[in-house]
């Protein structure tokens, strides 16, 4: 038996692997810019889009480039959190992307993990942002007890009643004790309306007058 190799052979091998090779990467044109990534990565969710495009399937009509890239009429700039995502299964944002974009982008190409990571990011940037957009505002009222009860009726207005001390009688009528009370109260308030501080409410303000003895 001969042990010599055939060229044309060996040639013919090498090109079928180097085919192989090439016919794993794929290009996308998004919007006019052109991504290189691998079958393989976009074959990470079955149910999405690109899983579909790139089987060639016909009902989706898909068009290419003069480069045999394929045409996505979509943003380029939330694409790339999306391919990302496929590659590597983390979310990952730049700070001038907003989060609403990039759902907008997985809820078209369908990748349902990634439009619930999405969403969860929107719900914790959200609740960050209702926590610091809002201040405690305490005020300690000085009243007698007969003020007492009006300064709790006034308490609706998104007030907490947080604490009573009773500091005795400065006051003296004849043989009769009238106590005096020192009333915490908190209320919940913006930090910044339209570039101002707040103004106080109308039954915010009574509270303030009725402590204004301190």
């Amino acid at each position: 038996m001969s042990s010599e190799k055939n060229p044309a052979m060996d040639s013919d091998v090498e090109s079928k692997v180097a085919q192989n090779r090439r016919s794993q990467w794929v290009k996308l044109n998004v919007g006019g810019t052109v991504f290189l990534t691998t079958r393989t990565t976009l074959c990470r969710d079955p149910k999405s889009f690109l899983y579909r495009l790139i089987q060639d399937e016909p009902d989706l009509n898909s068009d290419k480039d003069e480069n045999g890239a394929y045409l996505i009429d979509r943003d380029p700039t939330y694409f790339g959190p999306v391919l990302n995502y496929l590659r590597h299964g983390k979310l990952v944002l730049n700070k001038d992307l907003a989060e609403e974009g990039v759902l907008e982008e997985a809820e078209f190409y369908n990748i349902t993990e990634l439009i619930k990571l999405v969403k969860e990011k929107i719900k914790e940037r959200d609740a960050k942002q209702n926590q610091s957009s809002t201040k405690s505002v305490y005020r300690v009222l000085q009243c007698s007890e007969e003020e007492l009860t009006q300064i709790v009726s006034a308490m609706s207005d998104g007030w907490k009643f947080e604490q009573l001390v009773n500091i005795g009688s400065q006051y003296n009528y004849g043989s009769e004790d009238h106590a005096e009370f020192l009333c915490v109260v908190s209320k919940e308030c913006p930090n910044i309306v339209n570039g101002q501080e707040s103004e106080p409410s109308e039954k915010a303000k009574v509270l303030q007058q009725k402590g204004s003895r301190m």
